[in-house]
This record gives structure tokens, sequence and C-alpha cells, in this order.
């Protein structure tokens, strides 16, 4: 049973994230879902950049850390989209993390890299967060610094398609993320 702490997107604790994290408890993992925000979650990427905008980056990661302190130091980071960035952003302050996974956006700084430390990757293809040029240095410099890394890209499909109440949603590329992620994650 592995520890993870899934962080959400701009858009918030939304209800695709609570039955992610259900799902990974199901699967046998010890799973945290903190409320980056402090506030309802919404249902536009308006609205979800207005409310970043609103509570701001420094809370945000405040509340990260805070949600971290009881984790053990080998815990799974992970995060959707803005999540994931939150996540990559903490590696550096959790060196003995089991693993990165990544769901809908890179993140994760390639300093904090350990050599060997897993990373998976599930994104649609294309997406426009980020760029094409921005993600291919964020894998070439993933890579150069010794990840284990996994890129699964899902065509065809928007960027948050994993979430079933927005337009994005796309329910067979869903399940596939799960699968992957379901096994990368017993792996750790």
């Amino acid at each position: 049973m592995g520890h993870v702490v899934l962080f959400h997107s701009a858009y918030g604790l939304r209800p695709a994230v609570v039955t992610a994290a259900d799902r990974l408890r199901a699967a046998g993992h010890h799973v945290v879902t903190p409320d980056l925000y402090g506030a309802p979650a919404v249902d536009t990427i308006e609205a979800a950049f207005a409310l970043l905008d609103q509570v701001g980056e420094v809370a945000v990661l405040g509340r990260a850390r805070a949600a971290l302190r009881e984790t053990p130091p080998d815990v799974v980071l992970a995060g959707f989209s803005m999540g994931a960035g939150v996540a990559g952003a903490l590696l550096a302050e959790r060196p003995d993390a089991a693993a990165l996974l990544l769901l809908h956006g890179a993140g994760g700084a390639p300093e904090a890299v350990r050599p060997g430390l897993p990373v998976q990757l599930h994104m649609a293809d294309p997406d426009e967060y980020p760029p094409e040029p921005e993600l291919g240095r964020w894998r070439r410099a993933m890579t150069g610094a010794g990840a284990e890394l996994s890129v699964h890209r899902y065509p065809g499909v928007g960027h948050l398609y994993t979430d079933p109440d927005l337009p994005d949603h796309d329910p067979a590329a869903t399940r596939q993320t799960w699968d992957r992620a379901i096994a990368f994650l017993d792996g750790r």
C-alpha cells in the first residue's frame, strides 16, 4: 500500500478528484486530497483561473505543504493539471518521494529529480497546457536528470478528459488512464 497526495486542478476540489481518490483507495492505496483553495470548486476555466488568482500561488503551495506534513517521506506526489505543477514544485522538498504521478499537465523541476525517480505523465494529444515545445523541453530535462519517465498521450481528448462533469470527458481514455496509473502505483 502506497501513500498518495493527490492535488486538484485549478478548478478546485471537484467530485472527479474525490472519485479518483476513491478509485486509488479501492486499489489499496492511502490517499489524501487536500483542498488547496478553501473555497468551492468551479465549473469553467475562466472561473478556475479567477479563483486561482484570488487565492494566490503562495496560499496554494502553503496548503499543499501542510497536507504533506502528516505523510511519510516516501509519499507519491500526484496532481491534476495545476495540481501536477504543485506536485512537481514540492518534489524538491520531498527528496524521498516514491514517485510523481502527473495527470493533465507536466510538473517537476529536473534539478529536484533524483536518478531513478519513477514519473508517469498522462495528457491529451495535443494539449495546450503545456504547449508542445515546452513539454518537449520538460521531457528531455526530466530524462536527462535521470527520471524513469513514462508518458501516455490520449489522442482526440480534451485537457481534463478524466472529469465526467466537464465537456473534455472521455470515458475510454479515463479508464485507460486509471488502469495505467494504478499499475504504476502498485509498483511503488
